[in-house]
């Protein structure tokens, strides 16, 4: 991270923090695209099973780990207003808030996964596939949590290649794993999509401990001296934490799990529809990692900026990024829309699942205008700790008018199922307005208070 002076100069410093963390959310997700695409190819109840358990962890998952996200805001405006010494204390105590939540969810899921399988109306082996999916995933949640407090702060010193090399690293183990434990490979067991959990967990552990060993001995992170001691548990640092990173995990959970609750809908479709529906998401999701990372790119940025007194700075920053997101996100549309049948040719061999999926994908194109939007005007107000208004936005957005409208679209006209996508488009080109409006007015506020 450094100071720059020029449009050109902040561009260049935007891609160069950009381009890893694009390349490693990419990666992370395609473990989930791999897990999905693999179980369709073996078998339709497993691919159901497995995207009905994997809309069940995502919103969980990246709720939580959204607190977490904490950490990046917090470590960069203590690197911007050059306090280091408080670094590794956050972090720590980071990697203590971690753990706990990992245990809690873990419990918490053994008494409530059954009920919730069991109050949707699925097939007996799309509901086992479900249930033995996630249990397989659930032994790499310890790993996944703790990690992303360590990539927290490898991102926030603008090290974000070092993440991309450890996501690269895992990625083909994941894939190997779930082509021996899917198809029972080489003398491995075949478990069909429940493999994919499995595997997906042991890359979970595999990126948790590069992730030690690089903050532990490698610089620029090793000055930091993370894992040289390991005070007593700080509540009054943990709430620091959760005072920011509550509202961005909120966010994100009420933002993920909108479509997990479309997804919990859809269970009332045959499982055509289901297979058809998650496919068409998990596409559109893995494009949604171009917004989503530029908008992590910008939390480190404007974070440094901002906790050196640079807001004009900052909003030069935030320009380029909301632009660069349009920009791609036109380019993604195309994409959809050209290629939708080859897309959906990628999951299935079922030419029913490959003709709906098709049809998904149309609705898919609306998302990434509102996208390019609120996804980066998130992390710009991430990067100013500007995060309640941002739960706030998401949770009304989502559920008080996207779900709701998605319902009655489904229910009362003849879209059926697609419908439920048509709330999902109203409910993201609210957010996108009220957030546009939320950080002009932040911003302004910035600069009159300099004034």
């Amino acid at each position: 991270m450094k100071q720059t002076y020029t449009k050109a100069e902040k561009f260049r410093q935007l891609l160069v923090i950009l381009l890893p963390i694009l390349v490693t959310q990419m990666g992370m997700y395609a473990m989930n695209f791999f897990d999905i695409m693999m179980s369709g190819k073996y078998n339709t109840s497993h691919v159901a099973g497995v995207s009905i358990g994997s809309s069940l962890w995502v919103p969980v998952n990246t709720g939580l780990c959204g607190i977490l996200l904490a950490i990046t805001p917090i470590v960069s405006q203590y690197i911007g207003s050059k306090n280091h010494k408080a670094v590794p204390v956050s972090v720590i105590q980071g990697v203590y808030l971690s753990a706990c939540m990992a245990i809690i969810i873990t419990i918490i899921g053994m008494f409530v996964l059954d009920p919730v399988l069991n109050g949707m109306s699925l097939s007996p082996a799309v509901k086992e596939v479900a249930h033995d999916y996630l249990a397989a995933l659930a032994l790499g949640i310890l790993p996944l949590f703790m990690y992303n407090v360590l990539r927290s702060f490898i991102d926030s010193l603008g090290q974000t290649r070092i993440s991309m090399f450890i996501t690269l690293f895992s990625l083909p183990v994941n894939v190997l794993f779930n082509y021996l434990l899917i198809y029972g490979k080489f003398g491995f067991p075949e478990l069909g999509g429940v493999g994919s959990g499995y595997a997906t967990a042991i890359s979970y552990w595999m990126i948790f401990f590069i992730a030690v060993i690089v903050v532990h001995r490698m610089r620029p992170f090793s000055g930091y001296k993370v894992f040289h001691s390991f005070p007593k548990v700080s509540f009054a640092e943990w709430r620091m934490i959760l005072k920011i990173g509550m509202p961005i995990g909120f966010s994100i959970f009420f933002e993920t799990s909108i479509f997990s609750a479309v997804t919990l809908f859809m269970s009332n479709y045959d499982t055509i529809t289901i297979a058809s529906h998650q496919v068409a998401i998990n596409f559109a999701s893995f494009l949604y990692m171009l917004p989503l990372s530029i908008s992590m790119a910008l939390t480190i940025i404007i974070g440094f900026e901002v906790g050196a007194g640079r807001y004009m700075d900052a909003k030069q920053y935030s320009l380029i990024g909301i632009s660069s997101a349009l920009f791609l996100s036109l380019l993604c549309a195309c994409i959809i829309f050209f290629f939708r049948e080859n897309v959906a040719s990628l999951y299935t061999n079922d030419s029913v699942v490959m003709k709906m999926t098709a049809h998904f994908l149309i609705y898919a194109i609306f998302f990434q205008i509102s996208d390019a939007v609120q996804a980066p005007i998130q992390g710009i107000l991430r990067g100013y700790k500007d995060v309640n208004i941002t739960f706030i936005m998401t949770l009304v957005s989502y559920w008080i008018i996207g779900l709701p409208t998605g319902y009655l679209f489904a229910h009362y006209t003849a879209l059926g199922p697609f419908g439920y996508w048509i709330g999902l488009i109203a409910g993201l080109a609210f957010g996108a307005a009220g957030l546009t409006s939320r950080l002009l007015s932040l911003q302004r506020k910035k600069y009159a208070g300099r004034g």
